[in-house]
């Protein structure tokens, strides 16, 4: 949903023109999704990194308007908190050296951000939670001052009806609740976008979908939400709750949140568009002059914007995306389970692991959703985040295995056979999944190296727990710096 919105308040015929639209805009992606040429001879991919801003003392810095005026690069858009900036890198191939360049042009973004983010008295952290957030941070004034963000709070606030509750039990237990969802913007993520073609869509989502769990447990980095260690991956929970639409009695009758994992593995992209118009309705109702089927007629590119824009307020941890380049359209995967941080080389050897493997199984003889319950992959995305790297999952012939020995034996080599199919460089192949690799020979990823830090300033430096989260803030920002990956990180 990243369009600017100039109203908040929506009508009964508001609301009613745009379901008609939303599903005019339907009709015609299917005509499209027929005999349409969509753009898919060489798939580009991209990267979206939500960032945090701290200021000397480590604390979230509520400066992104300040610090984006500095910056002056439209690569950097807000984020929903005033404590949020996001970086949109510019899509690529990856074959040859593309991760190389991926991982020059973030360094570089990055450097120039930090020196503007300097002049305001802040600096930048990648981390799927910044661990100092507490409860007075996370309030509706400290929302970005972009209106869409406040729409978007008062029309989830509003079809709720009451209170947001957060409820997150893990090694230590968080019940709160929140009169907006302010809550959310601590949850900064590493998003993967994956171009394919209208024939392939729905094996790449069905991998996506399956590896979701092992992705989750070896990139887990958020362990700690207002002062407690919960999830190794707080960050999937937190999400869920935050933007909760439900209260309980819909709950109970089972109505779909709009943070979801799915249900069933997909024969079509068209599966997940229908979904969404049929299970969710509309929470900004706001419609274009376009109508799309008389831009197809007159051999057009629709641009679809109601359609967009509701499946933009969908939040699948992976997304169907339909998008428009250079007056052709395209369909993208958009995998969205992971959390930033800690690294930009620990965020690309994610990004590696991810495009290799999804390739791999998408293009396996035998699909993995053929032997994989939809059930067990969810199971699996659930397990992973709450245990990390400690986590077991589910996997065909194997039966309950712990996540290392299945990113080890099974998944790391499917990555790889992925990755030469895209041409990637053998050396940035071996460079990047060698770091998967030794996150589960050392069972350390960034959420083991939070707790660790944090227990050991509490053991053997004597700190509270306020404290110790603070000065693990500090060395996190300083290590994060060097671009060592954070399995090598010392805890300390």
């Amino acid at each position: 949903m990243g369009r600017d919105v100039e109203q908040g308040a929506f009508s009964r015929e508001d609301r009613a023109r745009y379901r008609q639209k939303v599903r005019r805009c339907l009709d015609v992606f299917a005509l499209m999704l027929d005999d349409f040429g969509f753009d898919a001879d060489r798939p580009m991919t991209g990267l979206e990194i939500e960032l945090n801003l701290v200021d000397a003392a480590a604390e979230p810095a509520m400066r992104n308007d300040q610090i984006l005026a500095d910056i002056a690069d439209p690569l950097f858009q807000t984020e929903l908190g005033q404590f949020n900036l996001e970086l949109n890198a510019p899509p690529r191939l990856i074959e040859g050296g593309g991760f190389a360049d991926y991982e020059q042009d973030l360094r570089n973004s990055l450097t120039r951000a930090d020196e503007r983010a300097a002049k305001s008295d802040a600096k930048i952290v990648l981390v799927g939670i910044l661990p100092t957030l507490t409860e007075r941070h996370l309030v509706v004034d400290n929302l970005s001052t972009n209106e869409r963000y406040r729409a978007l709070n008062d029309q989830i606030v509003g079809a709720r009806g009451e209170d947001i509750d957060l409820d997150i039990r893990g090694v230590e237990r968080l019940q709160t609740h929140n009169d907006s969802i302010a809550p959310e913007a601590a949850c900064t993520s590493l998003q993967f976008h994956l171009q394919v073609a209208p024939d392939s869509f729905a094996d790449y989502w069905n991998a996506a979908q399956a590896i979701a769990g092992p992705q989750v447990a070896v990139g887990a980095n958020s362990p700690f939400l207002y002062g407690r260690q919960l999830w190794a991956e707080t960050r999937i929970a937190l999400f869920q709750q935050a933007t909760d639409t439900r209260p309980d009695e819909l709950k109970a009758q089972g109505v779909r949140p709009r943070v979801w994992f799915g249900e069933r593995w997909i024969t079509s992209i068209f599966d997940l568009f229908e979904e969404n118009v049929r299970y969710f309705p509309p929470l900004l109702p706001i419609c274009q002059d376009e109508d799309p089927v008389e831009v197809l007629h007159a051999g057009g590119v629709p641009e679809l914007s109601e359609l967009r824009l509701h499946n933009g307020t969908v939040y699948r941890w992976n997304r169907p995306v339909y998008d428009i380049m250079n007056d052709r359209p395209h369909l993208r995967v958009e995998n969205r389970v992971l959390p930033a941080g800690p690294t930009v080389v620990d965020m690309l050897a994610n990004a590696a692991f991810y495009f290799g493997l999804a390739r791999g199984l998408a293009e396996a003889d035998r699909p993995i959703w053929s032997q994989l319950t939809f059930s067990s992959a969810e199971e699996n995305f659930h397990a992973a985040a709450r245990r990390g790297m400690d986590a077991v999952l589910h996997w065909p012939r194997l039966g309950e295995v712990p996540v290392a020995k299945l990113v080890l034996d099974v998944l790391l080599p499917k990555a790889a056979q992925g990755l030469d199919r895209f041409g990637v460089a053998p050396a940035e192949r071996d460079r990047l999944l060698g770091i998967i690799e030794q996150r589960c020979r050392t069972g350390r990823n960034g959420a083991v190296w939070q707790t660790e830090t944090v227990w050991a300033a509490e053991r053997h430096r004597g700190m509270d727990r306020n404290a110790a989260l603070h000065h693990m803030v500090e060395r996190y920002a300083e290590l994060q710096r060097s671009n060592e990956p954070v399995h090598t990180w010392p805890a300390d």
